[in-house]
């Protein structure tokens, strides 16, 4: 059996039989990933979450990383924005699979984390981020195979259906507070592009070719100010324990509204709107109302 951590296996579990179905094709998977693309393969990354993420040498002495998942619909959007993005402000994809759920993609070095930056920081990691943000942004056809903010505003209704109209743990105001927010600004949007839509922090690394370049998107179709909103939720792993948090929030604004030539206000409510709606994901993933998310909604609120 493949040595994996038990968080890892407990994620994929979410995927139901599928993906107990995956884990245990996982190391003969491997196999044919070796000989299809001649690759020596090493140990997986220590951060596993839901796709097994590994170090690897092609025939020609290319390092890459290759990155399977369960196939699904995320992960070839995912593929389909880095064939849009071309390495451009992205890591590049070298070639994928979507039917396998398998991507083998430029190894970025030395791959340190926007994260790593800190508190003190935090005005420099904002505008790199804010930079690689606007290098990503595309003009999309009508016709595109990607989802959109409006489709991802459905969660909202599902949090309704699951609490029979009510919002269950979740403080009530601010659940109403985001679905005002959603619906105001999907109303007035006059600009929709491709999107990261989970820019933040641990998706930004250091490279070579050029000095950060983004990982693992989304790909969402909609409003420019909305992809701000996972950055002002992030590094949420230390974050909430910096100091002057509503501060530190008010300067970040200052920054994007600044280097993406936006509205402050825009940036902010999207922010708040997408702070609430991962609160709803991360209890449908993992049944917990996930209060971090609550706690970082209102501090971008007060900014």
């Amino acid at each position: 059996m493949l040595a994996v951590n038990a968080g890892f296996r407990r994620r994929i579990a979410s995927f139901g039989e599928d993906g107990r179905r995956w884990l245990e094709d996982l190391p003969e998977l491997l196999d044919r990933c070796s000989v299809r693309w001649r690759l020596q393969i090493g140990p997986p990354v220590d951060s596993l979450t839901y796709n097994y993420v590994a170090a690897a040498e092609m025939e020609d002495g290319r390092h890459i990383m290759l990155k399977l998942g369960v196939p699904r619909a995320e992960l070839t959007r995912e593929i389909l924005a880095l064939q849009n993005y071309k390495g451009r402000g992205s890591v590049r994809l070298i070639d994928a699979d979507a039917n396998a759920g398998v991507l083998l993609l430029e190894r970025l070095s030395p791959g340190s984390m926007l994260s790593e930056f800190g508190w003190k920081r935090d005005p420099e990691a904002t505008r790199i981020a804010a930079r690689v943000m606007k290098k990503l942004w595309r003009p999309v056809s009508t016709d595109h195979p990607f989802k959109t903010v409006a489709e991802w505003a459905l969660g909202f209704k599902r949090l309704r259906d699951r609490f029979q109209g009510g919002t269950g743990p979740f403080p009530p105001g601010l659940v109403a507070e985001a679905e005002e927010i959603y619906g105001r600004y999907l109303a007035d949007s006059k600009q929709s592009v491709l999107l990261h839509g989970d820019l933040h922090h641990y998706n930004i690394l250091s490279a070579g070719r050029e000095p950060w370049l983004a990982i693992d998107p989304k790909g969402i179709v909609g409003d420019p100010a909305y992809d701000a909103g996972a950055l002002l939720r992030n590094p949420i792993y230390s974050m909430l324990e910096w100091p002057d948090l509503t501060a530190i929030q008010s300067m970040r604004l200052d920054i994007l509204a600044e280097e993406l030539n936006l509205a402050r206000r825009r940036l902010q409510e999207w922010a708040v709107a997408q702070a609430v709606l991962s609160a709803w994901w991360s209890y449908e993933d993992e049944g917990k109302m996930g209060q971090e998310w609550v706690m970082l909604a209102e501090s971008i609120r007060a900014a």
